[in-house]
């Protein structure tokens, strides 16, 4: 048998949800590129950030972050996955715990949703994933 490169079944669901932040930055790529490669595997995949990960939503915080020292900017991260086709979904209630208004959150957030959002994603979803 041949190793062949994995491939996702048309139509599959994968949620992942962002908790990780600028606490630990080393934590912070990895989500996005995994988002963009399920993306690009014809996965159709939501990204959901909530508790620190709310963070990385404010305008420049993604910018000034990397995972690790000489690396790409988590922004870009975002914007790649952005681009691949991954959904990005800001949790309203988490945003009063650390100080976010609605004018400050990066222009890729697609929508800024309740827990009950994500409740229905995990519950409908294929795959979940936690960073």
């Amino acid at each position: 048998m041949d190793a062949a490169q994995p491939t996702a079944d048309a139509g599959k669901t994968v949620v992942i949800v962002m908790t990780s932040g600028p606490s630990t930055p080393q934590r912070c790529a990895t989500p996005f590129f995994i988002g963009m490669l399920l993306a690009s595997m014809d996965a159709e995949v939501s990204l959901f950030f909530t508790m620190e990960g709310v963070l990385l939503t404010r305008r420049g915080v993604a910018d000034r972050l990397v995972a690790a020292p000489g690396g790409k900017s988590i922004m870009r991260f975002i914007r790649e996955a952005k681009e691949a086709g991954v959904k990005l979904y800001l949790c309203r209630p988490a945003m009063p715990g650390y100080e976010i208004l609605d004018d400050e959150v990066i222009d890729e957030i697609d929508e800024v949703s309740s827990g009950g959002v994500l409740a229905e994603m995990i519950l409908s979803c294929d795959k979940v994933l936690f960073f």
